[in-house]
């Protein structure tokens, strides 16, 4: 399986944090995101349940045909297990978007490479 993890694009500040939209540049980042994603051919976009990842994972989705599904195991404090089992039989190409430090802790686990995600950066590696 293909895992592309993604960093949600920018968000607001404010309060409360499970509510904080992208900002207007974090929408278009998500959209660019979203237009060099859909060539990937995902099968799924799986996002935390936090606003701006879901609204990322949404860009995503709708240019990759899909319908973007917001998993609990995505939420801040995911670790490599969870995204194993939010992507377990959604195909071989899922997208998942989640937050930092998690994607850079998660990438870790999975390849042993350290790697640091500014808001809306991907990485891709094999399940």
């Amino acid at each position: 399986m293909r895992l592309i993890l993604v960093r949600h694009a920018e968000a607001a500040a404010g309060d409360p944090d499970d509510l904080r939209p992208l900002t207007p540049a974090g929408r278009d980042a998500a959209r660019e995101l979203a237009a060099r994603l859909a060539p990937e051919a995902p099968e799924a976009v799986l996002s935390s349940p936090l606003l701006r990842a879901r609204e990322t994972a949404a860009a995503i989705a709708e240019a990759a045909g899909l319908e973007a599904q917001a998993d609990e195991r995505l939420a801040p404090g995911a670790t490599a297990d969870d995204v194993r089992g939010a992507a377990a039989g959604r195909g071989e190409t899922v997208v998942a978007v989640g937050h930092q430090p998690d994607c850079s802790e998660i990438v870790l686990a999975l390849t042993g490479r350290e790697v640091r995600f500014a808001p809306g950066a991907f990485v891709e590696v094999a399940l």
